[in-house]
């Protein structure tokens, strides 16, 4: 039987081929959601339709062959890739030496660059238009998610350089999400995803943008962030079912529990807890950890994307595993050991000797095709979090074993 566990060298190659690889693709890519970018959708007006752009969406996203290039949809940089970037080599640094702060420079850079324009705060969307059932979210259209995650980057590299501009911009978008976002009634509190003004209740927009205020909150010190944070993280953490999962929202359409989503409710909770130095949400946590590692990982350490079955296997539920259980690891001993086995999992079956890792593996079928924001910068963060944690472990770079 292969040993689960992968020693610091072979995670130090896997790194390094992989940011090799996405240096390589100068941190741009396609997206399993960037149909819309179709330049045929450009200049044939009539096929651009709310109908159209949700088939076309979905065919592209599940084809098992991408067919990006004949419809003419450009590779692009996308600001979640890039803050994802950013945090893992604040992450890979360590293992490093300092050279590594150049890259993150110029990544930070681009992300000033790339902030939405014409808002009154730094805030940050997606490179590509999106479909929801009823509205198109135009490219470049700020978010929640998108601005949490970019915000989150930023705040890593003031940590790590004490990069002024970085810690501007970071609380620049928090003050965003506290005054255009949140909204409140007698019963529930929220902030707006995918777009201002919404009202629907999405669990981990929630989440993220509740950590991010808490994580502000030393540097803003508005009474009013950490108010509208708890009373936001309160109302999700309420909607946590008895068996300790969370369904994706509250909408009609909304009602699937999957993997990532619950692995950032949970880191997102626990970052909360960090910042305020309170242990409100640790039972939350802990139900929430259980039925984690209970639904979403396979015995062969394969993860699941949804809790009730098996496939997709998907390169985003991957990384959220690995960084969840390292994330809580002090919650259950078996968590590193674990996360071990999903990765080397991923290295035997999703792994390209090219330096990148495949979308998604179905029942009889890989699709093979490189996503740039969805699979490698996610796999780059999971990669250097498992990284960091066996140097924190043994101060030479040797993991040390963890007893499941």
């Amino acid at each position: 039987m292969i040993n689960p566990h992968i020693t610091s060298d072979e995670l130090g190659a896997v790194a390094h081929q992989l940011l090799a690889y996405c240096r390589s693709q100068g941190w741009a890519g396609h997206d399993p959601y960037d149909a819309l970018n179709s330049r045929i959708l450009s200049e044939l007006r009539f096929l651009d339709t709310r109908v159209t752009r949700l088939v076309l969406t979905q065919a592209l996203k599940r084809s098992p062959v991408n067919l990006r290039r004949f419809a003419r949809i450009p590779r692009l940089q996308n600001p979640k890739a890039l803050a994802l970037a950013v945090a893992a080599l604040v992450r890979m640094r360590p293992a490093e030496d300092a050279s590594e702060d150049v890259e993150i420079a110029s990544l930070v850079d681009r992300l000033i660059e790339l902030r939405s324009p014409h808002a009154k705060y730094s805030c940050w969307g997606y490179s590509f238009p999106w479909q929801t059932r009823a509205t198109l979210v135009p490219r470049g259209a700020p978010n929640l998610v998108c601005t949490s995650f970019v915000a989150d980057a930023l705040l890593d590299a003031y940590e790590a350089s004490g990069d002024s501009r970085c810690l501007g911009h970071a609380l620049s978008a928090a003050e965003y999400i506290r005054t255009e976002l949140y909204w409140a009634s007698e019963s529930e509190a929220g902030f707006s995803y995918p777009f201002p003004g919404a009202r629907l209740q999405i669990h981990n927009a929630n989440l993220l943008g509740a950590a991010l205020l808490c994580r502000a909150q030393p540097f803003l010190r508005h009474k009013a962030l950490v108010d509208a944070a708890l009373r936001v993280a309160r109302y999700s953490a309420s909607r946590q079912r008895a068996d300790g999962s969370w369904e994706y929202g509250e909408g009609a359409n909304q009602q699937w529990v999957d993997n990532f989503h619950t692995g950032y409710n949970l880191c997102a909770l626990r970052s909360i807890g960090r910042s305020l130095a309170t242990t409100e949400f640790e039972p939350v946590v802990a139900r929430g950890l259980a039925f984690y590692r209970r639904h979403f990982i396979r015995p062969d350490g394969a993860p699941r994307y949804f809790h009730d079955r098996t496939y997709p296997i998907d390169a985003h539920a991957v990384a959220q595993t690995v960084i969840t259980l390292v994330g809580l690891k002090d919650l259950h001993a078996g968590n590193v050991r674990l996360a071990h086995r999903v990765m080397r999992w991923a290295l035997e079956h999703m792994w390209n000797d090219r330096g990148f890792f495949y979308y998604r593996v179905l029942r009889f079928t890989t699709i093979r095709t490189s996503y740039m924001r969805w699979s490698q910068a996610w796999m780059l963060l999971a990669t250097a979090t498992l990284l960091q944690d066996c140097s924190i472990g043994n101060k030479q770079i040797t993991c040390a074993r963890v007893s499941a």
